[in-house]
């Protein structure tokens, strides 16, 4: 159903005083219509050799024709629609303007089903705006005001170009690691065909190409190097043993099979909780879970098949001659190859001799890291902030503008279009795309129970701009306007709307992220309750835009009916009602009439009203003629000739028509401007949003607030929370316990792998300082909480997990060839896993470094994950290079004492009492 525009009607314009001077009322124009004008069929008749159409002149065939029809005869007379109105091809009184750049337009919005493709839609509904361009009158232009589908390309062309740069970047990291092609291409080729297989099962389970799901893959790429450049690196390691090629392939595959599918399963395993969440973020996440998901096993599959039957016919072995070419070489890259592997080997050096001393002074150390990782991540916690989702700048902002509740329409229009001259003011014209003006009501339900705006009457108006590609924060403009509106424009309340997709599929279709509702019949009462909660809410920093958003104020007037008085004069409380309602509102909403025009075959609704510009004060009002429904017109008599002729009506043969101020007052007075119900009970909102401070710091306050007006209530009524807060309450609830809840389920699975308690816990060591390592740098890089960032921090402790197994799980087999010497299986450990830890470890940080830096449309939607994610894994690496380590040997040092003291003690009793003696 469209906005603005005119809807044509055929109206009956009443001419009250002449409908007066007659003696009639705007009842019996309404029954002469409804009886002179209908269409009916009227049947066949079959005379002589043919059956005939028999047709009539029921209605008119030009709406003019309409002024002659005869209402009733008055003292003799016919009375005709001409003598007290006049019928014209019109349109009903305005209740809805929309205006485009100040030009009137009529605005059509179409709403998707959530199953639809946005682009599929977008791309047909063009289709047919081209087709009917030809159909359409030269001055009459469609033009698309607002498209999604640019935003929706934007976003996935951003997240695709992300992926694209991550993928380029890693391929360049493991290029420089390993220093050959064949393995380089070995890697790059499993990270497409992972990601292929992902889509294959994505489209499988019925999912879209979207944002979420992209941002999964990207989010992936990073991981998808792990499985494949651990597996080539191992071959490249059994290579350099001197092993043949196709042993060096079974021997590296064979090693690192079950810990790299504990691995793989440890990732996996942390989506779990995502597949738990309710509401809006469950079918946000799970598509990139399983993105993710199907991802990760896919690139195992892979690097168990398609990688080392690659390697067989891409990689060369070792032998002296090609290394004494390689050396030998002035290639410039075989020559940087070289000094890279010199200054990487002096690193890893470096760092075996660091972990030396941290394994030397092993307490020391422990202390010193656990310490610095819970006390920095508890000191800076707080300073952080929860948000539930980052905003995102949609080029695009929607200012409410709600006028003194009742202001008249045109009012509100010459409103404006002060408002969007002072809005050219603040933005610059190259800036700007297009103002919309939508103000007042239409009369479609439809539209309301779409519109999330709060639009309920016509002193209610929608002001949204759209703002130019290359534009200046669209924050920026929002506060400066909202600052200088109120300013120039007292009386009149502005507030902001959201705009983007996310935005409003997060407030669930609510004008606000803050919905404080007063649940109760005692409406007064609760109103009452309201207000002072309201100023006591604009005391909070960071509050803006609070209103309460059912009026009290609606101007109304009551026709206060003296019964007593109207039946003495003939008259009932129907009668006058039904007065009112024709001359007031039109009597099509009970006496539907309809005029068939036979140029096109469309019928065009009747509309008997009094022009409003004749009801413009008191005294016009109650000049309303009001006469009994039961008002005939006599008999017919009988002619002299014995035909029946015409009746005529005479003012004596019934009541005579009377004026409403006769029989009723009209007392100006207010009423509620509008009823809101929430599960049937009648509610009172208090709306409000949030700028410059995250939301779970003001909700904090508000809710204490909350608490103390509880104690005010009327009886029987309850204040509740609704809206994003309450939303972000549950989903930082289910993740955090979801990620407690993976964290475990991770620990037993490698359990069950190890066969051992303890190894386990040395693994899952590394995660506090992951935890450390996220908060640093959503710190530094003034990041809050979201749910995005907690996703990040998921997928961190996956990859944290997983490498901390690589080293755990070589430490163990070590420990057995060097005959339970803890220290030395941890430092051999850590110095052989060096480089594939480190190189997984920035093969996901050089991955999420384009998505951290959140450029392109909805950028800032995925920033949080990749600086979650980014500073993780940077604490998380340097625990799992060093603490973890430090810990086995310390741990497993312990145990070896323990077994050799309780070995040496059998022995010690095993002996005679003379030996031991």
């Amino acid at each position: 159903y469209p906005y603005g525009g005119k809807q044509r009607q055929v109206q009956v314009d009443i001419n009250l005083p002449a409908l007066q001077s007659k003696g009639l009322t705007p009842a019996d124009i309404v029954t002469a219509m409804s009886s002179q004008n209908i269409i009916l069929p009227s049947g066949t008749a079959k005379i002589g050799p043919f059956e005939y159409q028999v047709e009539t002149n029921s209605a008119p065939a030009d709406v003019r024709e309409l002024n002659n029809l005869p209402i009733r005869s008055v003292n003799g007379a016919m009375v005709y629609i001409r003598d007290i109105g006049h019928v014209r091809d019109g349109f009903p009184p305005q209740t809805n303007i929309v205006r485009v750049d100040g030009q009137r337009a009529s605005l059509l919005s179409v709403i998707k089903t959530g199953d639809a493709s946005t682009l599929n839609i977008v791309k047909g509904l063009r289709a047919k705006i081209d087709q009917m361009k030809s159909q359409l009158p030269s001055n009459l232009r469609i033009t698309p005001l607002a498209d999604q589908s640019v935003f929706v390309r934007a976003s996935i062309s951003g997240v695709v170009r992300e992926a694209v740069i991550a993928a380029c970047l890693t391929a360049v990291m493991i290029l420089v690691f390993l220093g050959s092609w064949r393995s380089t291409l070995i890697v790059a080729v499993s990270i497409p065909l992972s990601i292929l297989s992902s889509l294959l099962v994505l489209s499988a389970l019925g999912e879209t190409i979207n944002i979420m799901t992209l941002g999964g893959l990207a989010l992936a790429v990073g991981i998808l190097v792990d499985d494949a450049t651990v597996e080539v690196e191992n071959i490249n390691r059994n290579l350099e043993m001197g092993k043949a090629i196709e042993q060096a392939i079974l021997d590296g595959a064979a090693q690192i099979a079950v810990p790299a599918l504990v691995a793989t399963i440890s990732i996996c395993i942390v989506f779990v909780p995502m597949f738990f969440l309710g509401g809006v973020p469950r079918y946000l996440f799970v598509p990139l879970a399983e993105a993710v998901v199907f991802a990760m096993l896919a690139s195992y599959l892979l690097s168990r098949t398609v990688v080392p039957t690659m390697a067989r016919y891409l990689l060369q072995e070792m032998d002296d001659e090609a290394e004494q070419r390689k050396h030998a070489s002035r290639n410039p890259f075989i020559r940087f190859q070289r000094g890279f592997e010199h200054y990487f080997e002096k690193f890893r050096s470096g760092y075996r001799r660091i972990l030396e001393l941290c394994i030397a002074h092993a307490g020391i150390f422990l202390i010193v890291f656990i310490v610095f990782a819970v006390i920095s991540a508890a000191l800076l916690f707080p300073f952080l902030g929860e948000d539930f989702f980052p905003s995102v700048d949609a080029g695009q902002f929607k200012f409410h503008v709600r006028a003194q509740t009742g202001t008249r329409i045109e009012d509100v229009a010459d409103l404006c279009d002060k408002v969007d001259n002072t809005i050219r003011e603040v933005i610059p014209q190259d800036e700007i795309v297009t103002i919309i003006d939508n103000i007042g009501l239409p009369y479609s339900g439809i539209n309301t129970s779409y519109s999330n705006s709060g639009t309920i009457g016509p002193g209610d108006a929608d002001i949204q701009v759209s703002l130019a590609e290359h534009h200046r924060p669209t924050d920026a403009y929002v506060q400066q306007l909202r600052h200088l509106l109120s300013q120039r424009f007292p009386g009149v309340t502005f507030y902001t709307l959201p705009v983007d997709m996310v935005s409003q599929i997060l407030n669930f279709g609510l004008p606000a992220p803050i919905d404080i509702q007063i649940v109760g019949r005692d409406m007064y009462g609760n109103r009452a309750v309201a207000e002072q909660l309201m100023n006591r809410m604009k005391q909070v920093p960071g509050t803006a835009d609070l209103r309460i958003q059912q009026p009290f104020n609606n101007p109304n007037l009551t026709i206060d009916v003296d019964r007593t008085k109207a039946s003495q004069l003939g008259l009932a409380q129907r009668d006058v009602t039904n007065s009112l309602l024709t001359a007031l509102s039109g009597s099509f909403q009970t006496s539907p009439n309809y005029w068939l025009d036979p140029a096109t075959g469309v019928s065009y609704s009747i509309a008997v009203q009094s022009p409003q510009y004749t009801l413009d004060t008191m005294h016009d009002l109650e000049n309303i003629p009001v006469t009994a429904s039961n008002m005939a017109p006599a008999s017919p008599a009988p002619s002299p000739n014995g035909m029946l002729t015409q009746a005529t009506y005479s003012p004596s043969s019934g009541p005579a028509a009377q004026i409403l101020g006769n029989v009723a007052a009209v007392i100006p007075g207010q009423e509620p401007g509008t009823i809101t119900h929430y599960n049937i009970a009648p509610v009172i909102d208090i709306y409000g949003s949030v700028v410059n401070t995250d939301l779970a710091s003001v909700d904090k306050q508000v809710e204490k607030l909350v608490a103390d007006a509880r104690h005010h209530l009327p009886g029987g009524s309850a204040i509740v929370v609704r809206g994003q807060v309450l939303t972000m309450r549950n989903s930082f609830e289910g993740l955090l316990g979801g990620l407690i809840f993976s964290v475990i389920l991770v620990y037993l699975l490698i359990v069950v792998n190890f066969q051992s308690w303890l190894d386990p816990f040395i693994i899952i060591s590394a995660l506090p300082a992951a935890i450390s390592g996220i908060i640093w740098f959503l710190f530094i890089t003034h990041t809050r909480i979201s749910v995005p960032a907690l996703t990040g921090a998921i997928m961190c402790m996956g990859v944290a997990t997983s490498n901390s197994i690589l080293i755990i799980s070589f430490a163990r087999e070590q420990l057995e060839e060097t005959v339970g010497d803890a220290q030395a299986a941890a430092l051999s450990a850590g110095y052989v896993r060096f480089r594939p830890v480190l190189m997984t470890a920035l093969a996901m940080i050089i991955g999420m470094v384009p998505m951290a830096f959140g450029l392109g449309e909805g950028g800032e939607q995925n920033a949080p994950l990749g600086r979650a994610v980014i500073g993780g894994l940077l604490f998380a690496t340097v625990s799992t290079l060093f603490f973890v380590p430090t810990f086995f040997s310390v741990l497993h040092g312990r145990l070896e004492r323990r077994r050799r003291e309780r070995e040496a003690h059998q022995k010690h009793a095993a002996l005679p009492e003379k030996q031991r003696s």
